[in-house]
């Protein structure tokens, strides 16, 4: 029997023989204890109501405890109220001396986000075990309830009279009643089973009007096997069959739906400090073929590290994958999201067997270059950290499974700010990205991957509190800030931990506000929700010397510029609004683009350029504002990219009319000239 199902099944029975009494209703009964759920249960709490926070498993947190240590969020500034107080509570535990073991403070260097910033108050990697006991610590505190492995019964677990959810039950018999119900799981089990619209897989780029989703071999350009490597058993020999885990149907039409999902793994932890590490080894099961692909895209010429090797205090890291034969089970999960506990156990082991046999092969076989089995062998599993599995988690990276459909869905175009969000509960800042979903034979006859999308270029964007609420007609007591109502294409940007918890914290707002004035979580007022949020320290929108109605300000892309000279249309989808022209690096001064805009009133406008940057750019690009008093004049470094908190380069403020224009030529330049977007944004008097 699988270690995991038997600790489950063992907790399970503990929990029937030392259940007590429940109350005869909570206020809110939050299923999921993952980061937002943990999150929403203090936000409750806070606001006075009662709570229950019920986790499938013996381990609450979900991946923030479960080896994400390396935060992914893009602009940590738009991270606020109890978000931010986790990582300001990390850095608090690390501030202790005791809490270095392995390594002194000095010592430790972050690859990645940290204390960025002279006085900032926040840590944004750290051990998982760190993690679980700043969320343990912070839910003794404050007295919140936990329940743990417990499962819901998903065929005949809630209790519905109408659209109204009273009760749910888990596989155990016990149940739960409450006034408002929360689903902060990662597969939206609740949600499923309280007969909830919902999604699966990857929309066409048609359904919404996007040009990210569905399939995209076009976007392969991340996390791909090298040109060459031969897919077959038998190299050269078709009839001799497809290694393992190719698809043999081929990727499908460019731009289509499917049900496929973005591979899932583990975030390891590992170490290589020799008193803690644990080498890998062999597992039982072993397959060479599952790895063949992988010694075959070396043999090809591939040179890269096959991980992203994260640093986290206490010579400790967060691996992630990298390149096109990584930690990425790629295939191998698309029945997890609707498949029954039992067989997301035997997935979840065989992601484990795959792992564990992947780490044995980098570091100990003859066909892995000598300078990339040199430095995996002196890694391993950490012997603190999921003590009950030799250093391994129970926690696989879900990295998306059901998506709720509401009446309001976010979409790339609301990532990318085409289309503006007016009830924001919270800020998205990361890239669009979607991990590869499926390895095929392309036509040259070669392996490939799909699937990894990573689009970025934008600002923080808001996500509205209709994403978050089902159809009024199928549930009125019920919130969805994990699974929320978004394509894949979005879901692959808000799917950042930090996010997940703003989320979970405004959802409880809005439940204990619907309590409140006794109204269905469809018909809470976002004015009373917004005020209670900002008081709380959300964060909603960016730039907050802005009026929110013109946050968007006035943009003029570079396909509405005038243009004189040789500009050419670059063929990579990035930028604003998907797209940039270059001048070929012609340095020849004969290239020019006019920005002219139709400003709403006179006044003081802040002027801002956008632009992808790039070694091969320009130091010296000149642009020019003409403004009611004159111009100004500035020199662009576009090697270095934009202002990252809203994606444009602020120039500054200046006094307009009702005509505004900006001219950004290539005189003099010792580069690449981009030119992408440019925006006026009206400034508060």
């Amino acid at each position: 029997m699988n270690i995991w199902k038997a600790f489950l099944n063992f907790s399970i029975l503990l929990s029937q023989v030392t259940v007590q009494s429940e109350p005869a209703q909570y206020d809110i009964v939050i299923y999921g204890g993952t980061s937002a759920g943990i999150v929403a249960g203090l936000q409750a709490k806070a606001m006075g109501k009662s709570v229950v926070v019920i986790e499938p498993t013996h381990r609450e947190g979900g991946l923030t405890t479960g080896g994400l240590g390396q935060t992914d969020i893009g602009n940590k500034h738009v991270i606020g109220g109890l978000s931010r107080q986790f990582y300001e509570r990390i850095a608090n535990y690390y501030a202790n001396d005791s809490a270095w073991k392995w390594q002194k403070r000095e010592e430790y260097r972050s690859g990645g986000q940290s204390i960025t910033q002279k006085g900032e108050s926040t840590l944004w990697t750290f051990e998982p075990s760190a993690a679980l006991k700043v969320y343990r610590d912070w839910i003794h505190a404050t007295g919140l309830t936990i329940v743990h492995s417990e499962r819901l019964d998903r065929e005949n677990g809630v209790s519905k009279d109408g659209a109204v959810i009273r009760s749910i039950t888990m596989e155990s018999g016990r149940t739960f009643k409450g006034r408002i119900f929360m689903d902060t799981t990662y597969e939206g089990d609740l949600m499923a089973a309280a007969g909830i619209s919902y999604t699966l897989g990857r929309e066409a780029d048609a359904q919404y009007g996007e040009t990210l989703n569905g399939v995209q071999t076009r976007q392969a350009r991340y996390h791909n096997f090298v040109d060459g490597v031969d897919p077959y058993r038998i190299k050269g020999d078709p009839d001799s069959g497809l290694l393992p885990f190719l698809d043999p149907n081929g990727p499908g039409e460019e731009e289509s739906a499917d049900l496929k999902i973005q591979a899932y793994c583990f975030r390891m932890c590992l170490t290589d400090h020799p008193g803690n590490r644990i080498p890998f080894y062999k597992p039982e099961g072993y397959d060479p073929l599952w790895y063949e692909l992988l010694l075959r895209n070396f043999e090809a010429g591939e040179r890269g590290m096959p991980w992203i090797n994260s640093s986290m205090p206490n010579r400790k890291t967060d691996t992630n994958n990298r390149t096109g034969f990584s930690t990425d089970f790629i295939g191998q999960n698309y029945d997890y999201p609707e498949a029954s506990y039992e067989e997301r156990d035997a997935i979840r082991a065989r992601h484990l067997l795959y792992q564990q046999g992947l780490m044995w092969t980098l570091a100990n076989h003859p066909r892995v270059p000598d300078k990339i089995r040199n430095e995996v062998a002196r890694w391993g599993m950490s012997r603190d950290e999921f003590v009950e599995g030799g250093g391994w988690q129970n926690q696989l990276y879900v990295r998306e499974a059901r998506r709720m459909v509401s009446d309001f869905v976010m979409t790339q175009h609301h990532c990318q700010q085409r289309d503006i969000v007016e009830d924001s509960i919270g800020m998205g800042a990361y890239t669009m990205d979607s991990h590869n979903v499926q390895r095929y034979v392309n036509a040259d006859g070669f392996a490939k991957n799909e699937g990894d999308v990573e689009v970025g270029g934008f600002p923080p964007y808001p996500i509205s509190y209709r994403a978050i609420v089902p159809p009024r007609e199928e549930a009125t007591n019920l919130l969805v800030p994990v699974c929320l109502s978004a394509s894949h294409m979005a879901f692959g940007s808000i799917r950042m931990e930090p996010v997940f918890m703003v989320l979970g914290q405004s959802a409880a707002t809005a439940a204990c506000l619907a309590l409140d004035a006794g109204v269905s979580v469809q018909d809470v007022p976002y004015e009373t929700l917004r005020e209670r949020l900002e008081q709380d320290g959300q964060i909603l929108n960016y730039g907050a010397s802005y009026q929110q109605s013109q946050l968007d300000g006035i943009i003029v892309d570079d396909t509405k510029a005038i243009l004189l000279g040789n500009w050419k249309q670059s063929t990579l989808l990035a930028g604003y609004r998907m797209g940039y022209k270059h001048d070929g690096d012609a340095r020849d001064g004969n290239s020019s683009a006019t920005f002219a805009a139709k400003l709403p009133k006179p006044g003081k406008y802040e002027v801002q350029i956008a632009w992808t940057s790039n070694p091969n750019r320009a130091t010296n690009v000149p642009a020019q504002v003409k403004h009611a008093k004159g111009e100004g004049n500035f020199l662009l470094n576009q090697r270095k990219e934009p202002n990252q908190d809203i994606g444009f380069q602020r120039l500054g403020v200046f006094p307009f009319g009702t005509e505004a224009e900006v001219i950004i030529s290539n005189q003099d330049t010792d580069g690449h000239v981009i030119i992408d977007a440019v925006r006026w944004v009206k400034v508060v008097q």
